[in-house]
């Protein structure tokens, strides 16, 4: 399976990322992870380099080249699950162009719907444990009396609702047009992780 993977901040998209890698045995290969793993072993120009510590933008030839050389490796032989890429349609163009001199192709494009009402309260509402690491929800998982909470910047309203907003603009373009190409499955993202697998799962053709 070649999945693009997709869905708002809050959907939930790692928990499910991870069981559908699980099952297929393919690996999840997420660009954010790729490109820091290339800067700390001195593997991108030095202009690159630059552009990633001033929160620029790296050239999606430089992206599509680590996607290549990363989806060549032997646990990526039976497929893999891109995680963060495509975000545009020239994204999209490249990746496509880049498998198919390979002779492959997507087999599928999974979307997390989920309304955002619902993403705000998962975000807003979540505490850590400053001690443990651990992650609570005032509604749905409360803190034990002796946890010492913290309310994360990026779980902000404000913050929450911006990372929202940016990754609606994102795939304002990019969903249709994985839809025109008849690749687009749409998940919804509500209800309990098990029954969300299955819909993912249901989705892919694999139930």
């Amino acid at each position: 399976m070649r999945i693009v993977f997709v869905g708002p901040p809050g959907s939930g998209k790692g928990t499910q990322a991870k069981f559908l890698c699980d099952k297929f045995g393919i690996p999840q290969i997420s660009t954010g992870d790729m490109l820091r793993a290339a800067k700390s072993e001195g593997r991108l120009p030095p202009e690159i380099t630059k552009a990633m510590e001033s929160g620029g933008l790296v050239p999606d030839s430089v992206v599509i080249g680590l996607i290549e050389e990363r989806t060549q490796q032997p646990d990526a032989a039976k497929g893999f699950l891109l995680d963060g890429f495509p975000r545009t349609v020239p994204q999209a163009d490249a990746l496509s162009a880049m498998l198919s001199k390979r002779g492959l192709a997507l087999d599928c494009v999974v979307a997390l719907d989920v309304p955002e009402n619902l993403l705000i309260e998962r975000a807003v509402l979540r505490r850590t444990d400053k001690r443990t690491g651990q992650i609570y929800h005032l509604s749905y998982k409360p803190p034990p009396p002796d946890a010492v909470i913290e309310h994360r910047v990026d779980d902000q309203e404000d913050v929450v609702r911006r990372r929202i907003s940016t990754y609606q603009a994102m795939t304002s373009e990019l969903l249709p047009h994985y839809e025109r190409l008849g690749l687009l499955r749409r998940v919804n993202g509500v209800g309990d992780v098990a029954d969300v697998t299955q819909r993912c799962l249901a989705a892919l053709g694999r139930v």
